[in-house]
Order: structure tokens, then sequence, then C-alpha cells
């Protein structure tokens, strides 16, 4: 044990063994030792000298700690030591350290790829760390926290291969997330660190931890340390959730529908004494303020971004934030990221930007938060972060909100202003003719975007005016623009003037871009096209490049946008002057310095503006937009001919003239869905007529079968009565039976001529209807075939009934087929009656003709007529009884139940009134018993009864006496 003794401080005898010696030593000891003491006490001195000696260590010892880390499981705290030697050998972090406090060895650089090279060594057995994975979950504190950090640091050296290693082993993500659930601070907090490094970079990890419940675990710690006045941990629990949801579409959905943004709000409740800002709370409202705008990305999905800013709306955050955004001794640092937020919160949302222009700021009087900005934005005293944040805050309240465009430009118009108070465009063309070019290019940009796809606002923005000087007449905004732009270095400016030039063309690009109207006002000012030509045409340094470029730009967009009203600026004629002065070729050369300059593809890459310096301020993202669309439009413009151009004029007409034809038929098509409809809803109603028809249909055609049997049966009846026609009495009754039939028969056929006629009524009716619906569809088959569609479903329905009414008229021809034929055959029947007279004349000479016969029958049957009479009043009069008995039986059975429940009533006061008379009784014998134990003489009720019978007895023999 001299080596341990050694290792330990102990005494030692003889020379001191060399720190490679001992640490192989240790090693050997480790592998060969069969008790557990003695690979323990190796390994605690292999981790005293994991700090000192971490490449011997990790190059003799690592393949024997993980030995131990598979075999002796048991002992934690022999697993304890093991871990925190890996950690030593693996982790970088003690490295730097040590490099810090110790400048006795010059260890090389390699020294720092020592971690990694470990690293690899460690993980090329994927078992090592599932291996891991399992101690992570012990419970013990010595062996899951070193594991913890052992885990992280292999993460930091080689994250994509252990991540992968982890997600493909089974719950391996699900194991580490236990690690929040941790009562004890430390671990819990390490885990926190942990999944940071799981989960960078690896959106499958990202979404498995995201549905392992992180987010709710991740805002109650939040919650418990305190939100943004909590420590380290809320930071650390909060980069963490940026990780989750940065460009993960679906953790930002879970997030919103789990109802997380709600518990948000309470981050941002900061107290009126804003005094204690310590730098802990700066960094957690900086990280909590990042997180919202994660949310509402302008790089999310529109959808996305959406649904989460009226969330954000609803559930009062967006508000939380507009105080913060209004409230003083705010640091700047917290200010500019919260005016960042507020602008990404409200970028695109109708909701959220009409709240923003209803908020005040808590002045005396009250200004609108967007004047309040406005006035940071174009004063040069305020940070240059700032005033980007706020011109960014104007964009987006100005994005796809055509009402805040014409509030703003209302602001400038004669009719609007108000000289008490100040108003953004006043603020705006103060900013746009200050001596400060940064106040210049700011304004430039705010004001058009305010005229960012809105033709209305820009013809508008024509009749603004302004008083330059006392005495001189007032100028309109458009040629004060080109006044400053046209004098450029004579006026004396802070900070670039290319700056302030580039901001102005800008600005009129925007405006005459798609207007005819500003495009004819710029050019009637004769000094412009002379002024831009000029420019272009000169051979200047590489920071006028730029401005050559855009007076390009806006030349072409006057020739490309110019409706030939002015006959001096015809677009042939302008084509002619660059021709002549400047040249095609140099012409598209000077167009293109445009997006061929750095700061151009700088500023397309994403909304917000966002500069190093001032200097780089040049251009806006809208703005690139607008040169990627024009740019090759131009270019083709240029090298037209007129003939072109007159071919194109022609396109154009007959693009308007095919869009009126287009409107005109889309009215059409309104009214003739319209008609469909009506006509759907008649078919519908025929269907349902046409139903009922055939059920009456099916009816009579069951009538007629039935009538058809009983004339069978009557047919076989009278063959049977002719061939006993020789006895009177049979022959008369026969002749009595055959008569009725007859008769019934032609009462049915009557009723079956009133049926038919009906019937073909109501078919002509719906040939009536057939045809109104054949004429409208005839109508309607004139349209486009766009309709001719829509009305294929109307005409399936038109032939459809029409087949059903063919159906119902072969149906009434066979039905009047049948009653023909019931017609012969009772005129055959007539001709046997007629010719079974004479055989009854000839056989009873006290027989009647048929007309006594016949004479006696209706007798007979105005008889039978009365009596039915006379019995249909009697049933009606029983009828009327028995209604009249069962409203009386109901009345009695009403009152029956209304006596049970008085009996029953009575039956329970009864039986109450026994109870208490039992109860009575049983207190008048305990009395009794009382006073007889008292010595009181008492008579009982026996004694008293007879004694009451005796005295009546007395009293009756004294009446018989008497």
């Amino acid at each position: 044990m001299n080596f341990l003794r050694g290792v330990m401080g102990g005494p030692s005898a003889g020379p001191q063994p060399s720190g490679a010696e001992t640490i192989q030593k240790l090693c050997d000891r480790v592998a060969s030792s069969t008790l557990l003491d003695d690979r323990r006490d190796a390994v605690r001195a292999l981790k005293s000298l994991s700090k000192k000696y971490r490449l011997e260590v990790g190059i003799h010892a690592m393949e024997h700690l993980i030995h131990v880390l598979q075999t002796d499981r048991s002992d934690s705290e022999i697993i304890g030591y093991a871990l925190d030697t890996l950690y030593n050998v693996i982790s970088n972090d003690l490295e730097e350290e040590e490099q810090d406090d110790s400048e006795e060895e010059n260890l090389p650089k390699q020294v720092d790829d020592l971690g990694s090279q470990f690293t690899e060594i460690f993980i090329k057995q994927q078992e090592n760390v599932t291996l891991l994975l399992t101690l992570v979950e012990e419970f013990d504190f010595h062996v899951r926290w070193p594991g913890v950090k052992l885990l992280t640091s292999l993460l930091k050296q080689q994250g994509p291969q252990v991540q992968q290693i982890i997600l493909v082993s089974p719950m391996g993500v699900s194991r580490l997330m236990d690690l929040l659930a941790d009562s004890r601070e430390v671990i819990r907090n390490d885990g926190v660190l942990l999944l940071q490094q799981l989960t960078k970079s690896n959106a499958a990890i990202q979404k498995i931890v995201a549905f392992e419940n992180a987010f709710e675990r991740l805002l109650d710690i939040i919650t418990e340390e305190g939100n943004s006045d909590g420590g380290i941990v809320v930071e650390d629990c909060l980069l963490l959730l940026q990780n989750l949801l940065k460009n993960n579409n679906s953790n930002q959905n879970f997030f919103k529908e789990g109802s997380y943004i709600q518990r948000m709000k309470p981050w941002f409740e900061v107290g009126d004494d804003n005094c204690g800002w310590s730098a802990q709370k700066v960094t957690n409202l900086h990280l909590m303020l990042q997180l919202v705008r994660v949310l509402v990305s302008p790089t999310n999905p529109p959808g996305a971004t959406s649904s989460c800013q009226k969330a954000m709306f609803h559930c009062g955050l967006l508000q939380q934030l507009c105080t913060i955004l209004m409230a003083t001794g705010v640091p700047a640092d917290i200010l500019t990221e919260t005016i960042n937020t507020v602008s990404e919160v409200i970028r695109g949302c109708q909701m959220n930007q009409d709240y923003f222009a209803s908020v005040n700021a808590p002045s005396n009087p009250p200004r609108p938060a967007i004047v309040v900005l406005l006035m940071s934005m174009v004063n040069e005293r305020q940070p240059f972060v700032l005033r980007c944040a706020v011109l960014y805050c104007f964009q987006c309240f100005l994005y796809k909100n055509q009402k805040g465009q014409g509030e703003i430009v209302s602001t400038l118009l004669p009719s609007t202003i108000d000289g008490n108070s100040v108003s953004a465009g006043q603020l705006l063309c103060g900013g746009l003719f200050s001596t400060d070019s940064l106040s210049n290019w700011c304004a430039a940009v705010a004001l058009a975007h305010a005229l960012q796809e809105n033709a209305t606002l820009k013809e508008q923005l024509l009749r603004v005016q302004l008083a330059t000087s006392i005495g001189n007449p007032p100028v309109s905004l458009l040629q004060q623009c080109t006044n400053i732009l046209s004098q450029g270095d004579k006026i004396d400016r802070r900070g670039s003037k290319v700056q302030t030039r580039v901001g102005l063309l800008m600005l009129l690009c925007t405006w005459l871009s798609n207007c005819s109207i500003a495009v004819t006002h710029f050019l009637h000012n004769p000094a412009n096209v002379p002024f831009l030509t000029g420019q272009i045409a000169e051979n200047l340094g590489e920071e006028e490049q730029l401005v050559q470029g855009l007076c390009a730009l806006l030349l072409g967009i006057s020739i490309y946008y110019n409706d030939n009203s002015l006959e001096n600026y015809r677009k042939e004629k302008l084509k002619q002057l660059i021709e002549k002065r400047i040249g095609r070729e140099n012409f598209i050369e000077k167009l293109g310095f445009i997006s061929k300059h750095e700061l151009y593809s700088r500023a397309a890459q994403k909304p917000q503006p966002s500069f190093s310096s001032p200097d780089h301020m040049m251009f806006d993202h809208e703005f690139t937009k607008l040169v990627k669309e024009l740019e090759g439009v131009i270019s083709k413009a240029i090298y037209k001919s007129s003939e072109e151009d007159k071919k194109e004029e022609e396109v154009k007409k007959t693009l308007e003239q095919h869009d009126n034809i287009v409107t005109h038929y889309k009215k059409v098509i309104r009214e003739q869905d319209q008609e469909l409809e009506e006509l759907k809803q008649r078919v519908s109603t025929l269907t349902s007529q046409n139903e009922q028809l055939q059920a009456t249909v099916t009816q009579q055609v069951s009538q007629i079968q039935q009538h058809k049997d009983q004339y069978n049966l009557l047919k076989v009846q009278l063959g049977k009565d002719t061939q006993h026609h020789n006895s009177h009495s049979d022959t008369f009754q026969m002749n009595g039976i055959q008569m009725e039939e007859v008769s019934k028969l032609k009462e049915e056929l009557e009723e079956w001529k009133n049926k038919h006629e009906l019937l073909q009524g109501q078919l002509r009716e719906k040939d009536s209807v057939t045809e109104k619906l054949k004429s409208s569809q005839l109508e309607m088959a004139t349209t486009e075939q766009s309709s001719q569609t829509s009305k294929s479903g109307g005409l399936e329905h038109n032939n459809e009934l029409q087949k059903e009414l063919e159906m119902l008229r072969s149906q009434i021809q066979l039905q009047s087929a049948e009653i023909s034929k019931l017609q012969i055959e009772n005129q055959k029947l007539q001709v046997m009656n007629t010719s079974a007279d004479p055989v009854l004349g000839d056989s009873g000479a006290t027989a009647g003709n048929n007309s006594e016969l016949e004479r006696r029958l209706e007798q007979e049957i105005k008889e039978l007529k009365s009596e039915i009479k006379a019995l249909s009043e009697e049933k009606e009069s029983l009828k009327q009884q028995l209604d009249s008995s069962s409203s009386t039986v109901a009345i009695l059975q009403d009152e029956k139940s209304k006596l049970q429940q008085e009996v029953a009533e009575s039956k329970k006061e009864q039986d109450d009134l026994l109870v208490l008379l039992a109860d009575q009784d049983q207190k008048l014998s305990a009395l009794k018993i009382k006073l007889k134990d008292l010595g009181v003489p008492v008579e009982d009720e026996d004694d008293i009864e007879s004694g009451d019978q005796g005295d009546e007895d007395e009293d009756g023999d004294e009446e018989e006496q008497d």
C-alpha cells in the first residue's frame, strides 16, 4: 500500500514514483483486486489524480473505470468515484480553470481536444451510453449527480453522436425527463443543463421532450423560482424553452394548444417601483421577451403566428407588454427588446394593431404611444438600437394595415391638421427634413411603409402642402423631396449624406410605383428628369453608385407607370433621352448596382432592421421586394419599341375589358345561382307531390284489384244462377242480386271516371311546370361553361321528374284500359240480363216485368237508406252519451282519488292519535305508581268504570219502581 500512501499524502520510504507509474499501478489494482474496498480506494485515488494527470488517467484507466461501472453497480460509492473520474477526464471546463490558475506547465493547444477524443473513445461502444442512462435512473445522490454531469459533458463534446445514441435507446429521453421532477435542486438544475445540450439542433428529441410534459414542468420551476426575479435557474429554463420552440412548428402549436401562452403573462408583471433591476433580472426578462418573439416570429408559418398573436391578445399578454413599453425607469436594452417584441406581436394582426393604436402614454395630456415612439425615432440623442426598434415597430404597425396607413396619412392632410397637438405626420415630416441623416432615412422609410400597396393613399399624399419659409408659397411634399434630393451636398448634415439621398429615393420609388397620377406630378416638374439623367450619366465613386442605381430605378418607374398624359415626357421620348444621354446598356448596368450591393442582400434576409452601425443603414426589407419585382420589368420596358408599347397598351385595354366581362359574367352567374336554387326548391316540391301521387296510384291499383276479384265472384255466381232459372223464386232473387251488382258497378265506374279526370288535371299542371322548367333551362344554356356545369344538377332533376311523369301516364293508361274492360263486361252483363228476361216471362205467369222489379228494388233501397240514416243518428246520439258518460266517469274518478287521499290522511291522523293516547296512558300509569308509592290513594280506571256502572243500575231500578 506504499503507492496509496504516496498518493494520499502519507510518509513514504524510498524514491517517489512518477504520476504515470502510480496511475498504472492503480489501474492494475482496480483490475486485479478481489476485495471491493481495495478497488474502491484505487478508484478514489484515480479520481484525485484525474485533474492533474488527465491524459494519463484517460489513456490507462478509462477501460477499467467502465468495467467498474458494469460490475460493481451494487456499491454506490465506487460508482460515484468512477463517474467523477470519467467526468474529470472528459470535461474541458476543469482544464480551462487549471490553465488560468497555473503557469508552470506550458500545455499545447491539442489538450483542448482531449475531451472530444476521450468522448469518442467512450461512445464508440454504444452500450456505455445506455449504461450511463441506467445509472442516471438511480436515486442515490452520489450516483445520479455525477452521471448527469458526465452525460452533459459528453453532449458538449460530441453532441450529434450522443443524441443519436440516446434517441435510439429504449426510453432514453424519458429517463432524462425524470430529472426535472427530482426534489434535490442540484440534480434538477443540472438536469435542465443536460436537457439544454440534449435538445440543441435536434427536432426529433425536441418533440419527444415537449410531449413528455416538459413545458408544464419548466413553467412550474420558473414560477417557483419567482419568474423574472428568479436566479440563474430561471435563465437555464428559459434557454431550454427556446431550444424546444425555436424553428419547431410542432412544439409551437403544442405550446399554444396547451394554453401555456396564458402562463407567460405573470412574467411581465413588473411593479411600479422599477428601481431594483438586477443584472440577473435583466437577463431573465430579456430571455422571456425573446421567447415571446420565437412564437410570433415572421419566419414562422402565417397561420401559427396569427393564432399565437390572437392568444396573446386574449390572455392580456400584449397589454402587459404595452405597460412595460410606457413605464418609466426601464433599462434601455429591456425597453428596446420590448419594442421589438410588441412589433412582432402586432405585425399583420388587425386586432392587435387596432389595440396598439389605442394605447396612450401616461403623460399630461395623454399622447398616443405611436407618437411617443416616433419622437424617440427622430431624436438623434436616443441610442441607435432603440431608434431601429421604434422604426421596426412602426413598420409592423402598418404591415397589412390599411386602416392604420390611412390614419397616419390623414394627419398630413390639410383638413385634419391640429396645430395644438403633435401628430405622427408632423413628426415624420420633421424627421424627413431635419439636418440629421439618420432621422431623414428613418422618416423616409416610415412614410414609405404608410404608402405600401395602397394606391389611394399615394394619390391623397399628393395633396400635402408644406410651408417652407415665410412669404413663399407652399410647396407640395413631392416637390420638397425632389428639391432636397437635387440640392444634395449643398446642405450641411450630420452623418452620411448618401444615407439621406438613399432614403428619399426609396420613398419616391415606393410612392411612384403603381401610381400613374404620382408619376405625372413628378414629371410635371421640368427639373426632375434632367437631374436623374445627370446623376445616372456621371462616373462617380463607389459610395455614389448606390445613388445612381436608385436614380435609374426611379427613372425606370417613371417610364413603366407613365400614362403618356404629358406630351413632353411620353414613354418613347424618355427612352430616346436615355438612349442619347446615358445609353441603354449603361442604364441597365447602373440599375443592377442596387441588387449587387452587400447591404441590399443583408436587408433582404429578414424584416427587422438590424444594423451594426448607422453607416450600414441603407436599405429597407420591403423596398428590396419592390426592387426584385421591378428590376426585370424596367429592363424589358427600356428595350421595347413604340410599337411594342402600343401593343402592350392594347393588351392592357383588352385585359381591362376582359376583367369587365368577367365581372359581368360573375354577376350573371350569381343571379343564375339564385334562380337555380329557386328551381331546385320547386323541383323538390314537385318530387314530393309526385311521391304523393304515386302513393294514390298504388292505392287505386289495389282497389281495382279488389273490384276485379269481386267482379269475378259475381260472374261465377251469375253463371250458377242462370243454370237454375227453372224456379220462379230463384230466378227472381238472382235477378235482384244481379241488378244490385250492376248498379254498384255503375257507381264505381263513375267514381273511377272522376278520379281519372283529377289525375289528368294534375298531369296537365305538371306538364305546364315542366314546360316552364325547360324554357328556363334553355335561357340559362346561353351562359358560359361554368354556369352550365352548375346547372347540370337542375337538368338532371327535371329529367328524372319527366321520367316519373311518363311512368304515371303509363299507369293511368293501364287504369283506363282496365276501366274500359269493366265497361265492356258490364255491357255483357246487361245483355245477359235482357236475354234472361223472356225466359223469366215464359216460366212464371205471376212474375212481374223488370220495371216493377226495379221499382220494388228502388223502394227497398230507399227504405234501407232511411234505416241507415236513423241508425247513424242513433249512433251519433250514443256517441254523445258515451262522451258525456266518459266525462262524468273522469270526474268521478278524480273525486274518488281525492276521497282516497282524504281517507289515507285521516288514517294517518288516527294512527298519530293512537300513538299519543298510548303515550299518555303510559305516563298516567307511571304517575299512579309514583302516587301509590307516596301513599296517596288512587282509584284505578276499572274501579271507576265499575262504580259508574253500579250507579247506572241503581238509577234504572228507581225508574222502574216509579
